[in-house]
């Protein structure tokens, strides 16, 4: 991601200092769980694609920024709850909010953040974007409750499983495009364009998260932990509508009831490579990469595009 940090290094230095102010809280606790959070951010992506996208579609302006920190918040609150649902310790190698401040506060912290999201753009007059904004936070509430239906009875198909990625994480990117080229051009069809464009890397997106579960150069031994949860990512929906039925039922009870043992995740693993699982899934990844770089080529060539197309390149040959 140099290039794009490069593109971006006076505006990054912005929107840094925009965040911290925007979260800051008069309550000590508060305010002291805001400056841990703050310092433990990941790697900016999010906030990278407003500014780039607004970058692309016109000049960045007062309202990019806040269009930035409001993703960042809504997409920190999602973290925050996540690991409360998930009683997760760990967030990023380091302890999570829920592992030092326990159920009950990280759910305040994270009503907190979406609340000072909300606020920044209700008193800036940022209602448009506010709306894009708030229909990914609907999107993701929707997708995850669907996931977790869905997943119960280990039975969804393949285009389930694109409606629960395009609403779950999908949703949050094509908002941050789309916030962010709205920000800068107030051009319906431009944040369209954007939105789109946002959705296939989005997608992309969590189709590595998938593979990764199966095994990467960074990961090294496949660590099974989607199918530790249960879950049902594309390789194993693939892998499940190719088998015969024998093998089908085997790798169901597997995940139904013997998912803990390490012995038999490895197993499915296995059944899942040999079924061509991965190799499916890594092609439609590629697919949706390919669709979103060919939205970026209706762009006039600039330092804009290229960040975006080098961070749609990150999202899929990420190694973590």
């Amino acid at each position: 991601m140099k290039l794009s940090q490069s593109i971006l290094r006076e505006e990054l230095a912005i929107f840094e200092k925009e965040f911290k102010e925007a979260v800051k809280s008069q309550v000590p606790l508060l305010d002291r769980i805001m400056r841990f959070i703050v310092n433990r951010k990941g790697k900016q992506l999010r906030p990278m694609f407003v500014l780039l996208s607004a970058k692309l579609c016109g000049p960045i302006n007062d309202s990019t920024y806040r269009a930035a920190s409001l993703v960042e918040l809504l997409h920190t609150a999602s973290l925050v709850h996540d690991d409360v649902v998930d009683e997760s310790m760990e967030r990023r190698g380091f302890f999570s909010t829920y592992a030092l401040w326990k159920s009950k506060i990280s759910v305040l912290v994270g009503d907190y953040l979406l609340a000072k999201g909300m606020l920044l753009s209700l008193d800036n007059n940022d209602f448009r974007i506010l709306q894009i904004l708030s229909n990914a936070v609907r999107q993701m509430s929707e997708g995850e409750l669907s996931q977790m239906e869905k997943s119960r009875s280990l039975n969804f198909s393949e285009e389930v499983y694109f409606e629960i990625i395009r609403y779950k994480t999908a949703s949050l990117l094509a908002s941050a495009c789309s916030a962010g080229a709205f920000s800068s051009s107030k051009d319906e069809a431009m944040t369209e364009k954007l939105r789109q464009f946002g959705e296939k890397t989005g997608i992309a997106f969590q189709i590595k998260d998938d593979l990764f579960d199966y095994g990467s150069e960074a990961v090294g031994k496949p660590t099974g932990n989607d199918i530790k949860e249960k879950k049902l990512t594309l390789p194993l929906i693939y892998t499940l509508s190719k088998v015969d039925k024998q093998l089908r039922k085997e790798l169901i009870y597997i995940i139904k009831n013997q998912n803990k043992d390490p012995e038999k995740v490895q197993y499915v693993i296995k059944k899942v490579i040999e079924a061509g699982g991965i190799d499916y899934a890594t092609n439609k990844m590629n697919e949706y990469k390919q669709q979103a770089l060919d939205i970026l080529q209706g762009f006039e060539d600039s330092d804009a595009r290229k960040g975006l197309e080098e961070l749609v390149n990150f999202t899929t040959g990420r190694k973590y």
